[in-house]
């Protein structure tokens, strides 16, 4: 039996990439999360509809890219 360095090399190298990828973007949409719930406003502040509603598509957008990763991740390991 002979191990291939090289190739086991470049599958833990991306394999390290795309889960670094993966939980910078889970983090942004949890952050993205918290600030679409916006905090307390006095009575008197202008609304932030705009911001907030910004903030809310792009944790979707990050939730839904990680998603895919898991679900392409998926389909390699089962097989058709």
């Amino acid at each position: 039996m002979d191990i291939e360095w090289g190739t086991l090399g470049g599958v833990f190298g991306v394999s390290l990439g795309i889960t670094i990828v993966v939980v910078v973007m889970f983090s942004l949409g949890i952050a993205a999360r918290a600030r679409a719930a916006g905090e307390p406003r006095p009575a008197r502040a202008l609304p932030r509809r705009g911001r907030e509603r910004w903030a809310m598509a792009v944790s979707a957008v990050c939730f839904a890219a990680c998603l895919a990763v898991a679900g392409y991740g998926i389909d390699l390991i089962i097989p058709g």
